[in-house]
């Protein structure tokens, strides 16, 4: 069977928060716990819901952090948030081809649209499936799961692309093939450790799997 149906995380993937996320983190926690991070302490940890990272360093002050990190990132979002060339030139093209397309992130719904707005990206999105959508999230397949339920689509007939290990699991515990971005800001190797089953350098390199 061809592909019908390609699925996206969106930070780091469709659109580079890379900047924004490290800022954030490094806010938060000189605020909340006086020291400072470096982007290599919180990067590992990109792809995974934002409270089970800040839970990682503060059990205690985590509620706190939270409404910080949320706070400084919506209101930075739009200065640090940038887009690759070649993810636009690719969407429009799968559009036009009729390839149903859709995110699936850890992030917020409210953020996540905002971030598609700023590069008016929206309208390639059939859904969106966010934090809220699911209690259980990357890696496991249910915001995945979600997203083919709500698309109408077939396991075999799609995939999913992302910057994280978290994206290449979720993937494979939800049945469908999986991409692996080249430019994620995480080390490379934790990415080929969750053995995708296909490596793209840009996002063009997507429509030759198709």
């Amino acid at each position: 069977m061809g592909i019908k149906t390609v699925l996206f995380d969106l930070d780091g993937t469709i659109i580079d928060t890379n900047e924004l996320i490290i800022e954030s983190f490094k806010y938060t926690i000189e605020r909340h716990l006086g020291y400072t991070v470096k982007p290599e302490d919180v990067t590992p940890y990109f792809g995974e819901p934002l409270p089970i990272t800040l839970k990682r360093f503060s059990q205690d002050k985590w509620e706190l952090m939270l409404d910080t990190y949320r706070q400084y990132n919506e209101f930075n979002h739009d200065k640090y948030t940038k887009i690759r060339k070649d993810v636009k030139e690719a969407l429009e093209f799968m559009h036009k081809k009729g390839i149903k397309m859709g995110i699936v992130t850890s992030k917020r719904r409210e953020l996540a649209i905002r971030g598609l707005r700023l590069f008016d990206l929206e309208k390639y999105f059939k859904v969106i499936v966010a934090l809220e959508d699911t209690e259980k999230h990357k890696p496991n397949p249910d915001p995945i799961l979600k997203a083919l339920e709500l698309l109408n689509a077939n396991k075999e007939e799609t995939l999913m692309v992302g910057d994280s290990p978290y994206d290449i699991l979720c993937a494979s515990n939800a049945g469908v093939k999986s991409v692996a971005v080249k430019w994620t800001i995480l080390p490379f190797n934790l990415l080929e450790e969750a053995k995708p089953d296909y490596v793209i350098n840009d996002m063009l390199e997507i429509l030759k799997i198709i």
